[in-house]
């Protein structure tokens, strides 16, 4: 008996910690950094913070695999904290009007922005190394948080300048597929 009470004591005490560890938390404050609008600024912050990196989310307002994403994926915890260690993570709007700084220094549009690096359709989730270089891209939702972490870590690993045995480079669908046999 005395086991029994010391275990559930054990347990209400540990509750409120698991409980706010799996608890979804809003992606625009705790995975998106607030945007200076300066792309330029925002590769000098993350070469200073050690990042690897930075990610946008090129997103439209009316997208539902955006919110979707938003809502299963962008808002654990886990993959908060994964991708804060790694990489400076902006949110685009493709039809934003917000005058910003592209990585070359150029004035533009969020929306010219977006256009002028071929977003077709959202969400389109894209990977710049510290010199402001697209080195991923990936367009739609991944099926969800397992799936966006290996994402990362493809990227983090550079995994994408590997070669396979035929000599090309490895596709973010082979990384997965390697992934998932490991599991």
């Amino acid at each position: 008996m005395a086991r029994k009470l010391l275990a559930f004591a054990i347990l209400l005490w540990a509750l409120p910690a698991l409980l706010q560890a799996a608890t979804p938390r809003d992606p625009y404050q705790f995975f998106f950094e607030q945007s200076l609008g300066d792309l330029t600024e925002e590769l000098e912050i993350a070469r200073e913070e050690g990042k690897q990196g930075v990610f946008l989310f090129f997103e439209m307002d009316e997208c539902p695999f955006c919110h979707r994403m938003k809502q299963t994926v962008l808002n654990q915890p886990e993959v908060q904290a994964y991708f804060k260690q790694h990489f400076h993570s902006l949110a685009i709007d493709i039809e934003g009007d917000i005058d910003i700084v592209d990585f070359g220094g150029d004035d533009t549009t969020q929306k010219e922005f977006a256009r002028k690096n071929r977003v077709r359709a959202t969400p389109m989730l894209a990977f710049y190394d510290l010199e402001g270089n697209r080195i991923f891209k990936y367009v739609g939702a991944p099926s969800g948080m397992q799936e966006f972490i290996w994402m990362g870590e493809y990227i983090i690993n550079k995994v994408y300048l590997q070669k396979d045995d035929s000599g090309r480079n490895i596709k973010f669908a082979r990384y997965k597929r390697m992934k998932k046999k490991a599991l």
